[in-house]
């Protein structure tokens, strides 16, 4: 009967097994013999001891260097973020401090990713999406979160770059909101103006 032909993978195991065989006959001979195969010794490299006027030298092209290359670009900041001056609430030292405590503070809230308490749960996402909302704000521009600072302790507030009226001429306001005209709305300016929307529709009613 003609001998079949074996594949590349198979004249390899082959091999392979063979290889294996071998070695593991020569550890047990030697074992009997009593002698154990002796493992390469890894040559330990000294230090080279250097003089002052070496480290003198090497510390001048180290800073040559660095001169050369030039300050960091962070071509990866949106443009307007990286050109805000360090003295700017939003620039880009402010916030990569935030981003800094805020990753060493959710380290520290590890034990809180899968708390029983959904409170604590609660707390750790938080703060998980604040520091991605920071980074996206570095990498965009676009600045989505509600609240700012290394501890997130201030509010972000809303600018009315236009107005818009209702259909009797009244201006609409939002509680919160910074106007050009009257500064913050407040919660008391909106009741008061509930009032006086009121007066003038009873008036009305009177008058017809």
């Amino acid at each position: 009967m003609a001998r079949q032909p074996q594949t590349k993978e198979q004249i390899a195991a082959r091999v392979a097994k063979a290889q294996a065989t071998k070695a593991a006959k020569k550890t047990n001979a030697l074992a009997l013999m009593g002698a154990v195969a002796k493992k390469p010794i890894k040559q330990i490299r000294k230090r080279r001891v250097m003089t002052d006027e070496q480290k003198t030298a090497a510390i001048a092209r180290l800073e040559s260097a660095r001169a050369a290359k030039g300050p960091s670009k962070n071509m990866m900041i949106d443009v307007d973020v990286r050109n805000l001056p360090d003295d700017h609430t939003f620039s880009l030292k402010n916030v990569r401090k935030w981003i800094s405590a805020n990753k060493d503070l959710l380290g520290a809230m590890r034990g809180m990713k899968d708390s029983k308490e959904s409170s604590e749960r609660s707390k750790y996402i938080n703060v998980q999406t604040y520091i991605a909302n920071l980074e996206n704000y570095l990498r965009s521009g676009h600045y989505l979160d509600l609240q700012f600072g290394e501890k997130g302790q201030s509010k972000i507030k809303y600018v009315c770059r236009g107005m818009a009226y209702y259909a009797n001429g009244h201006p609409k306001r939002s509680v919160g909101v910074l106007y050009s005209d009257i500064g913050v709305y407040t919660q008391e300016m909106e009741d008061d103006d509930r009032r006086k929307a009121i007066s003038d529709q009873t008036k009305i009613r009177k008058t017809n």
